[in-house]
């Protein structure tokens, strides 16, 4: 064997030496005896909001690979911190089927992941600093992450396959069509959002912001300049019925639980906290 032929054959990919009938070993497998777990996903969102020709329509569940070493080169890369991409490039690095668009998931269905991986990789235990509602004094809490219940779809969508759902307003009695956000719009809005910090301008019209990404059409209209001007001088109740009517229908986890404060000894309902140690937990 030629020594091109030798070297064109050891650059192959493990899918494509598969593809070209070529042996392939698994030095994990093979060599160390261990390969790594795979898990079963739930997506809250049941598969039904994407298109046909996505590798997402109709499933119920998804399969990942245990957070590795590797994972972790991606939750450190500054290129990918400052770019608001870390998360979007772990799940897409631990997905089992690689056909799969994360831009494109909703942001339930990517939540339902990223918890999922965290699991995988450091344990379903959680350790984060909360306020109390009541008392408003800070502590540490300890968090099952896999008691978080999932949300799951339970509106019926326009259509079989799209990502539109409709509300009806409840001052202004107009027809809205809203999609969920999808991890591209996610990230639109946050770059939008930094875009305007570094400008030195004001954040303030974070709700507008995602009313506008949100609303596809009113009333039939859906030229984006008129709805921009509609979302902005819409009455108040109809912007929080809509905003509640989305937060209580999006599939996804309830990243929601209940602490009992050391302080006041109330038991409160709270979010808990995304922060820095969500991913690289206490090891004390």
């Amino acid at each position: 064997m030629s020594n091109d032929v030798r070297q064109s054959n050891e650059v192959f990919s493990a899918e494509q030496a598969r593809q070209a009938g070529f042996q392939t070993r698994s030095v994990m497998k093979d060599d160390f005896g261990y390969e790594v777990p795979v898990e079963s996903v739930p997506l809250p969102s049941r598969g039904v909001v994407y298109a046909a020709d996505s590798p997402l329509h109709g499933q119920e569940t998804v399969d990942i690979r245990a957070m590795t070493a590797k994972e972790e080169d991606i939750l450190t890369s500054r290129a990918l911190i400052k770019k608001g991409t870390v998360i979007t490039h772990l799940i897409q690095s631990c997905l089992v089927n690689k056909q799969i668009d994360v831009n494109e998931m909703l942001v339930g269905d990517r939540n339902a992941i990223m918890t999922a991986l965290r699991v995988t990789g450091y344990g379903s235990e959680y350790k984060a600093e909360v306020d109390c509602p009541s008392c408003g004094e800070r502590s540490k809490h300890d968090f099952l992450l896999t008691d978080l219940p999932i949300k799951r779809l339970e509106a019926e969508p326009m259509a079989m396959g799209a990502n539109l759902f409709e509300f009806t307003l409840p001052v202004t009695k107009k027809v809205t069509h809203f999609q969920y956000l999808t991890g591209k719009e996610e990230q639109e809005i946050t770059v939008l959002m930094e875009r305007k910090k570094k400008q030195g301008l004001q954040v303030d019209n974070l709700v507008t912001t995602r009313l506008t990404h949100s609303i596809v059409a009113i009333d039939g209209i859906k030229d984006k300049g008129k709805i921009n001007t509609f979302i902005r001088n819409m009455p108040a109740r109809d912007s929080l019925a809509l905003r509640k009517h989305i937060d209580n229908t999006e599939p996804g986890l309830e990243m929601k639980t209940w602490m009992d404060c050391i302080h006041c000894m109330e038991s409160s309902e709270v979010r808990l906290p995304l922060g820095a140690s969500f991913f690289w937990p206490d090891t004390d």
